[in-house]
């Protein structure tokens, strides 16, 4: 009985060891992050794209058309050009596009990218209870509506979901680098 309790206190210490290695943000990455929020000047450039994975994209990954290592639901976006630029109150973007459309596109089938150049409409900003910040608004991408939804950590790393009703939803996620 006695092994029995020694055993289990030690799991239990384990497992609380485990839980509590979490880093906290330090004051530096807080007040970087600030700032960045603070002077809205900054570009994000994503890692990964993650398309919903439908069955179309699953059939695409079986065909070998990709690469090794993506998957229907996350493609590597490294050496691909790709941005979320915020200056002020505008946004613009050349965002690689990966999923299903859901209307036609444009003759001759140029329109492959989410291209944002304009003002954020219905923006909100708020402080989450990790000390990042969330992004809230809608912009427009040719004749395309998208709502954006943008987390960035104080450790400058960021993760974006975009909305339209003319394609699949996709999610991209990267790095936050301050811009001049």
């Amino acid at each position: 009985m006695n092994k029995k309790i020694i055993v289990y206190a030690g799991i239990i210490l384990m497992l609380w060891a485990c839980g509590s290695s979490k880093s906290q943000p330090t004051e530096a990455q807080l007040q970087t992050l600030n700032e960045l929020i603070d002077s809205r000047q900054f570009t994000i450039e994503s890692d990964w794209a993650h398309p919903q994975a439908t069955r179309a994209m699953q059939q695409i990954v079986n065909s070998g058309l990709m690469l090794p290592g993506n998957t229907a639901g996350n493609i590597s976006l490294v050496g691909n050009t790709n941005f979320l630029r915020v200056k002020g109150d505008s946004v613009f973007s050349y965002l690689p596009y990966f999923g299903e459309r859901q209307m036609q596109i444009d003759y001759g089938g140029r329109d492959n990218a989410i291209e944002f150049k304009g003002l954020m409409e219905d923006l909100t900003i708020e402080k989450t209870k990790n000390n990042g910040y969330k992004f809230v608004f809608n912009a427009k991408s040719g004749r395309e509506n998208f709502r954006v939804y943008l987390s960035i950590t104080p450790g400058l790393k960021s993760d974006m979901l975009l909305n339209s009703g003319s394609r699949f939803p996709i999610g991209y996620s990267g790095d936050v680098v301050k811009t001049e």
